[in-house]
């Protein structure tokens, strides 16, 4: 067996699937769950989609042109990370600490807010720049 594999397979040993199971490894039901993941990854994609709205709008104000496919992607990003985390948040059976991914979820779907506001500026911002003719 190689070392990358015996590598990752420690890496995956302390993923749980439950809450229980989590306790169990004497994790105490702070890391694993496939909520708190879900939550995780949206919160990410969201994050990923404020900082391309960001260097989108940064980009249209010092170039004055250009700019709106990045607009269109930090938007696509940032609406997926924030729909992502909205689903969550509506399926979560628990609150906050319970392992259902609440916290992440809720920050998947500000920081979606924040991104399709930074992606839909640059791109109304790209969109007057433009020359017309």
């Amino acid at each position: 067996m190689s070392v990358l594999l015996v590598l990752a397979a420690e890496a995956a040993s302390p993923v749980c699937t439950s809450a229980a199971e989590c306790a169990g490894q004497g994790l105490d039901n702070y890391f694993g769950t496939p909520e708190r993941i879900w939550a995780s990854v949206a919160a990410l994609v969201a994050l990923g989609g404020v900082v391309i709205g960001w260097l989108a709008l940064r980009s249209v104000r010092r170039t004055g042109n250009g700019g709106r496919r990045v607009a269109i992607v930090a938007l696509v990003v940032a609406l997926t990370g924030g729909l992502n985390g909205a689903v969550k948040l509506a399926v979560a059976d628990g609150g906050l600490g319970t392992g259902n991914g609440v916290f992440g979820a809720a920050l998947a779907l500000v920081l979606g807010l924040v991104g399709v506001v930074l992606g839909g500026r640059a791109l109304a911002r790209s969109r007057r720049t433009e020359p017309s003719g």
